[in-house]
């Protein structure tokens, strides 16, 4: 745990992502990403120099085979409000919609709900389980699929939604993530999506797992690359103490 919180508390101070009074809706999809930010932001509320608070919201997607009770057990154990809203995005984007990429009005979707279940919650910020392999997935996809330097920001203010989203994972890297959840035992729910592992996000995934057997330590410098050049939002201020 201590580790996790290292890495959360320095991304969340480089970046300023929570100040005095914050309320904080975390978006927990079930997934390991969401469900080990929601146990970190928690941890990490109980001594943080600046007191917030955290409310775990999960979309329900309209798939039956869904449950989130062991997910509400945990919320319980941590002492977090669980909120849960029911949807039917699942089917209307694949079986009214027939989307061809899918995945793209899903997200839309997803985010016009979570950003208003977070406004209805009382929360001015929503964090999202972005980790260190999605920041670097994100700005390879930008640049092949695109063909523009760009990527997500650590911190990004939505003024027509009046939400502000940070991803205090963004310096810990997916393998520790998994490892995170599995020994805590962190109650993962199935994603019956039919476009899950199959996405564009999935072959940049595959490349730079070849890249990274060739080049060792790719990845990092990528993301160094990132800070160093940097993209709009990603200078971090390291005049904070810096928490490794």
């Amino acid at each position: 745990m201590q580790k996790m919180l290292s890495y959360v508390r320095r991304a969340v101070d480089h970046y300023h992502m929570i100040d005095e009074g914050d309320r904080i809706a975390v978006g927990v999809s079930g997934g390991k990403d969401s469900l080990a930010l929601l146990v970190a932001l928690s941890q990490l509320s109980r001594f943080y120099p600046h007191h917030f608070t955290v409310v775990a919201i999960t979309l329900e997607m309209g798939y039956d085979e869904m449950d989130f009770s062991p997910v509400q057990t945990l919320c319980d154990k941590l002492g977090v409000e669980y909120i849960r809203v029911p949807t039917q995005i699942g089917p209307i984007v694949f079986d009214i919609r027939h989307e061809e990429n899918p995945c793209s009005l899903c997200a839309k979707l997803r985010r016009g709900a979570l950003h208003d279940a977070a406004r209805k919650a009382g929360c001015s910020k929503v964090a999202l389980g972005h980790h260190f392999d999605d920041v670097v997935e994100t700005y390879m996809l930008s640049l092949f699929y695109e063909g523009r330097i760009s990527c997500f920001s650590p911190v990004t203010y939505l003024d027509r939604a009046d939400i502000t989203l940070i991803r205090p994972l963004l310096y810990v890297p997916e393998h520790y993530v998994r490892s995170f959840a599995k020994r805590h035992e962190l109650p993962i729910v199935h994603n019956p999506c039919p476009a899950d592992g199959n996405t564009k996000r999935q072959e940049i995934k595959d490349l730079l797992k070849s890249l990274e057997k060739a080049m060792p330590g790719v990845r990092e410098r990528i993301f160094g690359a990132m800070q160093r050049y940097p993209l709009e939002g990603w200078k971090p201020d390291k005049t904070r103490r810096d928490y490794k």
